[in-house]
């Protein structure tokens, strides 16, 4: 099964503070998610031009799909950039990683979230959508659609109109299975009646945490997991240290989270899609793809960042093997 990705190309500028009052100079609450415009971003980055600094291609779905591209899957990506070296940069780390690149490239800046990294661990994100945010359903071409099998979106698309719907309609008029993270619980809150509407519709596979999942069906994560799965082929709820839930509808399978040694969360859940949807992409049994899922989440947070380092792969696809073959 081929997997194909769409979602807000935003490369990651990671940006170690010596101090929190960087933060209240810059008028930023710590620990939140900002939307900025281009001028903040600029703002921002010069004003911490001397720290130290790591770029990385960002997004949820853009995480996802090149963990599915490392594990051995055929990967697509679709996303927006502008010609700046961000977006050069986006681009060569996106094929670097293995996966096949559509891109649309326009004038002018890339978009961009630049995470302010405390003392204490804690991130803080500036973010510019920049050419991201105008990523529309004519940018993308029915023969890329096509020539997969799955699309995966990210919930944080729902507020654009002019992508979000029109492609998903798209994809299951030509055959595609549809998988969706929910992506953050204000989105959900925000898009309540509309999701409810859409997913039963044009859904197979939902990913969400905890707190998604709560918004969307008004009940407790163990509950709530029912209540998705009658609408959805695959129901996903990561419930943190707990593990996650899956459910095919007619069973709710427990996976608990592996012990490892947590030093940085991000990336978590999008990881835990690209072994579930590396296992599904396999026909593996729920358990399978969870157990998967479960095994990539434990080893990017075991390390700063989204992305798992080169030297872990080999390990990770041994471990692979074996679940599948269980």
């Amino acid at each position: 099964m081929k997997i194909i990705g769409i979602g807000n190309a935003l490369l990651d500028v990671l940006l170690r503070l010596d101090n929190d009052m960087t933060l209240s100079a810059l008028e930023i609450k710590k620990g939140a998610m900002d939307l900025i415009d281009e001028a903040k971003m600029k703002k921002i980055q010069k004003a911490q031009s001397d720290l130290e600094r790591s770029e990385a291609p960002g997004g949820s779905v853009s995480n996802t799909v090149r963990s599915l591209a490392r594990l051995g899957a055929d990967a697509g990506y679709i996303g927006k950039v502008g010609t700046d070296r961000a977006g050069e940069v986006y681009k060569e780390a996106t094929v670097q990683a293995g996966v096949k690149p559509f891109f649309v490239s326009v004038e002018g800046v890339s978009g961009c979230s630049t995470v302010l990294i405390s003392p204490d661990g804690e991130r803080t994100m500036a973010t510019f959508l920049g050419p991201a945010e105008t990523l529309t359903d004519s940018d993308v071409a029915d023969e890329t659609l096509l020539a997969y099998d799955l699309l995966y979106i990210e919930g944080y698309l729902i507020s654009n109109e002019r992508l979000f719907l029109p492609v998903l309609k798209r994809a299951k008029s030509i055959g595609l299975k549809v998988a969706l993270d929910l992506s953050n619980f204000n989105i959900v809150n925000a898009f309540r009646p509309m999701l409810q509407e859409v997913i039963p519709k044009y859904v197979d596979i939902l990913f969400s945490n905890e707190s998604e999942a709560e918004a969307y069906t008004g009940l407790t994560a163990r509950e709530a997991i029912n209540v998705i799965a009658r609408d959805v082929e695959r129901a996903i709820v990561t419930i943190g240290k707990d593990g996650v839930l899956v459910s095919d509808g007619a069973q709710v399978v427990h996976i608990a989270a592996l012990p490892c040694n947590v030093i940085d969360t991000t990336g978590a859940g999008d990881n835990f899609a690209a072994g579930f949807l590396y296992g599904y992409s396999l026909d593996a049994t729920l358990e399978q793809a969870a157990s998967i899922g479960a095994l990539l989440s434990s080893k990017v947070i075991e390390v700063v960042g989204a992305q798992i380092p080169d030297e872990r792969w080999n390990e990770i696809k041994s471990k692979v093997k074996e679940i599948i073959t269980l």
